[in-house]
């Protein structure tokens, strides 16, 4: 309910202060200007960093393998893009956090950190969790073999 009440209420008021302080250090069109200029920057970052994750995730899913780096970095580009895209300056700056390697590096290892993937049973034909693990994030999916057709 804390998170609602700062993404919907707080978050809102901090970008219009920001917005105020910095249009009556340097006018409201420079202000307007710079908010568009982020957003194009951020879209064409965004959009590199995106290409590149998905060939990524393409390669890994040639080699067998499941790309759920690459997944989760898709999630972080998604939210950075729409931070980026919405007017004001402090949603900008989470934004291009992270469109920041390194710092979208820390976000997905503790992501990853707390999902846990593995072979399903049968019965699931998917992924599930395994046995014994408690509180963690489950990706459910289903994998097979293009050459055999079987899952």
């Amino acid at each position: 309910m804390r998170v609602l009440l700062l993404l919907f209420i707080v978050m809102p008021v901090v970008e219009m202060w920001l917005l105020i302080i910095v249009g009556g250090q340097i006018g409201a069109m420079a202000t307007i200007g710079l908010v568009l200029l982020t957003a194009v920057v951020g879209a064409k970052l965004l959009r590199e960093q995106g290409f590149e994750t998905l060939w990524r995730g393409q390669r890994k899913l040639a080699e067998g393998q499941l790309p759920a780096q690459e997944i989760v970095e898709g999630i972080i580009l998604a939210v950075s893009g729409a931070l980026l895209l919405t007017p004001g300056f402090f949603t900008d700056a989470i934004g291009f956090a992270g469109l920041i390697p390194p710092i979208r590096a820390v976000f997905v290892g503790r992501l990853l950190s707390k999902m846990v993937v593995a072979p399903a049973g049968p019965q699931t034909g998917g992924f599930t969790a395994r046995e014994g693990i408690q509180d963690a994030d489950v990706i459910e999916g289903e994998a097979w073999d293009e050459k055999t057709g079987s899952h």
